[in-house]
């Protein structure tokens, strides 16, 4: 997993919410998402920049190669719901954009091998 911009931001809230999360989901899968929370610039809730992809958060972000768009919502397990576009925190793609701001690519493992999705618009 590469960052391209290294920076990410969690609001404090979602970092420790997110953090037990993961005591009770430990594997494979999570183990990135848990990096990224270890690594990442922790300012409070408050304070999380509106162009800065978090939690309930809706963003549109771009493959990078096929320039295809999709809008999500950014929620926890328990909310998620693809019909409406809710995706997990702990699905691929969502820990892939939790604490990137519009304009940041990620490389991201994704099942089938690894995506580059860039952050569009944070709504």
């Amino acid at each position: 997993m590469e960052n391209l911009e290294s920076t990410i931001i969690i609001g404090s809230t979602d970092q420790r919410t997110l953090l037990s999360l993961l005591d009770l989901h430990d594997t494979p899968a999570t183990e990135g998402l848990s990096t990224e929370l270890h690594r990442a610039v922790v300012v409070e809730q408050a304070e999380v920049p509106i162009d800065v992809v978090a939690m309930n958060r809706a963003v549109v972000y771009e493959d990078c190669d096929t320039l295809a768009r999709r809008e999500v919502t950014l929620v926890y397990p328990k909310d998620a719901d693809a019909d409406r576009g809710h995706i997990s925190v702990l699905a691929p793609i969502g820990s892939a954009l939790l604490g990137l701001r519009v304009g940041q690519t990620i490389s991201w493992q994704v099942p089938g091998g690894t995506k580059r999705i860039r952050v569009v618009e944070v709504r």
